[in-house]
């Protein structure tokens, strides 16, 4: 997939508004999709734009994206989410997707107990390369292999508790609690969003950068919600 389609967003993180002439859209939302190789996440992406599924493994190489939009409120938001790989071979490159990124779904298998024990990790990366306001909801996938679990949703929600992350367990196969997850990700960033623009009326988020490479993007702090 050609990666043509560009992210606006304001200099202070904020999405900015659709171009002049473009009233397709109000916003856009840059998301990723991060978490352990296996644990789901294109298959995820996959449920979520085009309601499909395959049970078919096919791995990852270096980054994709999907776009859809929806309507949160009387704004049209159109969401840019990217599937990164998740082996360390790929990190470099994943990782240069941070910037810019006003979400990520980061995503373990239920199934698979290194998947669970990587989210710290995952966490300190989207600490070190994202910039501060990005929000993060943690995901247990494959809940419909409950014979195979082997992280239970208790210990889920108490790291999700810890972290301060919103929690969610899914099923891409069943399509159980996919929208929800997006849901509830566009609704944190638009309140977040919401309670910025409350704090500096002054700002304007129409005032965008486009933004093709997204390594040449400065990130504006260290933080997120991990």
């Amino acid at each position: 997939m050609a990666h043509t389609n560009t992210v606006a967003t304001s200099g202070s993180g904020a999405p900015a508004a659709g171009g002049q002439g473009d009233n397709s859209f109000d916003y856009m939302f840059k998301l990723l999709i991060i978490g352990n190789s296996s644990v789901g996440k294109t298959s995820f992406l996959f449920r979520y734009c085009d309601d499909s599924f395959t049970s078919a493994f096919v791995s990852t190489v270096g980054i994709d994206f999907k776009v859809k939009q929806v309507v949160k409120g009387d704004k049209k938001v159109k969401l840019q989410i990217w599937d990164t790989a998740g082996q360390e071979r790929y990190r470099t490159i994943t990782t240069a997707y941070y910037r810019g990124a006003m979400g990520f779904i980061l995503m373990y298998d239920i199934t698979n107990e290194e998947s669970f024990n990587s989210v710290q990790d995952w966490c300190t990366q989207i600490k070190t390369y994202s910039w501060e306001n990005a929000q993060v909801v943690l995901v247990g996938n494959k809940c419909d292999m409950e014979m195979e679990r082997v992280v239970s949703t208790e210990r889920g929600r108490q790291l999700a508790d810890q972290l301060g992350l919103e929690f969610f367990e899914t099923s891409a196969k069943t399509s159980q609690n996919v929208k929800n997850v997006f849901d509830k990700l566009v609704e944190i960033i638009c309140n977040k969003m919401a309670e910025s623009l409350d704090k500096n009326p002054n700002q304007n988020p129409e005032k965008g950068i486009k933004v093709d490479q997204p390594a040449s993007q400065k990130a504006s702090g260290q933080q997120c919600n991990c």
